[in-house]
């Protein structure tokens, strides 16, 4: 009888125990939602230690949501090493890229912009400019002129 009031109380306990875990882990879960919607999407490329904070807005200023931000960099002796870069920004319109390399081969870079029919261009030196922080405003291509 005793042997079975123990065992009653420790399934119990772990019972309790495990319904709590649960209710916490559930509980504290819309918040890391909150949390990772908020942020900066962030791409490394491990080249080196510099870095460029975007944002892509709008000619009316509006920051644009999975606007696809894309980059080609050659960089090293002879531009032996190359990197394609590609992300997309935040609700907020920002994206970054770090791990860019300080030297590239025939700068500057050019990081492209575009959302359905808009685009954008930025040239980025990071010789001059490591760490930086940049707009790129996306508008209607102009039409190439007829012959």
């Amino acid at each position: 009888m005793m042997r079975t009031r123990h065992l009653l109380r420790g399934s119990l306990r772990l019972l309790a125990s495990a319904g709590l875990l649960f209710v916490f882990v559930f509980a504290a879960q819309p918040q890391l939602h909150a949390q990772t919607a908020a942020e900066v999407p962030v791409i490394d490329g491990a080249a080196g230690p510099c870095e460029l904070q975007l944002t892509v807005t709008t000619i009316d200023d509006k920051p644009v949501y999975n606007a696809k931000v894309k980059v080609h960099i050659a960089y090293r002796f002879g531009g032996f090493h190359k990197l394609d870069l590609e992300a997309a920004t935040s609700a907020e319109g920002k994206v970054k890229f770090v791990g860019l390399p300080s030297r590239v081969r025939r700068p500057p870079m050019e990081f492209q912009a575009s959302k359905d029919q808009l685009t954008g261009v930025l040239t980025y030196d990071p010789a001059t400019e490591c760490q930086a922080k940049h707009n790129i405003t996306l508008e209607q291509p102009k039409p190439s002129p007829a012959p």
